[in-house]
């Protein structure tokens, strides 16, 4: 990996050194590049045409560059464009970009779920690294509307669907209602449960689909990654059964999260 690169993104310091909480940030993105290069290198493979990846809240771009460095700057069919709603974050990328030579990379200043003018009408790849709560949903959204062919998600943090079981308490069934007494088991129910809706949104909608650990629990305690292939449509007998699950779940336990509104 170029270090230089890793120094400007403030992985490494000055004099090459690295501490523990830069060497797990870089551990998960490096895995993470590891896990979805195949994807990138059949898409690139398979594609005449120019391809677009989008970096869905990418902060200060750490997936994006190593991406880049790594993969990307030998598929010449292939771009990036970082989405960050911070201003700031997205003017420093920018002159990263400039000054690293990395041509094919393009940063917009815009939250995941709004739309913007700087957007292409078609993204083939989504990737979204520690969206917190309804963001990971947003990513989803927009990678399905935008034609997306594949998803590296990697959920945060998820509250909505808790408080959305809260009401249970009362109102289920006996044997359910252990499952939502203690506020902790609803945060970590309903987290389970949002990321389960989530697999089986996408499986419904056409894409095979995995969920794989990124890094051990001793790096982060957010490392789940949802891996998804475009391979049908809706009227698929594997997405329709997908569907008919996702029903089953959202009857049982009265809960809408923001990827179904």
């Amino acid at each position: 990996m170029n270090k230089e690169l890793l120094k400007a993104l403030h992985i490494l310091t000055r004099d090459g050194k690295m501490n523990a909480d830069s060497r797990r940030k870089l551990k998960q993105v490096h895995h993470l590049a590891q896990l979805i290069e195949p994807f990138l290198r059949n898409l690139s493979s398979k594609s005449e045409a120019d391809w677009t990846l989008a970096d869905l809240g990418a902060g200060k771009s750490y997936l994006g560059f190593i991406l880049y460095d790594l993969i990307l700057r030998d598929l010449k069919n292939a771009h990036i464009l970082a989405v960050e709603a911070r201003p700031e974050l997205v003017e420093t990328s920018r002159q990263l970009a400039s000054s690293a030579g990395f041509e094919r990379m393009q940063f917009v200043e815009a939250r995941i779920g709004q739309p913007s003018d700087g957007l292409p009408a078609r993204i083939d790849v989504v990737t979204a690294l520690h969206a917190c709560d309804t963001a990971t949903d947003d990513a989803i959204a927009f990678g399905v509307k935008h034609g997306a062919r594949v998803f590296a998600l990697v959920p945060c943090c998820q509250a909505e669907v808790a408080r959305q079981l809260e009401p249970l308490i009362k109102t289920s069934a006996p044997d359910d209602r252990a499952l939502f007494e203690f506020p902790i088991h609803r945060r970590e129910f309903g987290s389970h449960l949002t990321n389960v809706m989530r697999v089986l949104f996408l499986k419904s909608r056409g894409y095979r689909t995995t969920v794989t650990e990124l890094v051990g629990w001793e790096h982060s305690m957010k490392n789940g990654l949802i891996l998804a292939e475009k391979i049908s449509d809706e009227s698929h007998p594997e997405s329709k059964r997908a569907q008919v699950e996702l029903d089953q779940l959202l009857s049982r336990f009265k809960v809408k999260p923001k990827l179904l509104s």
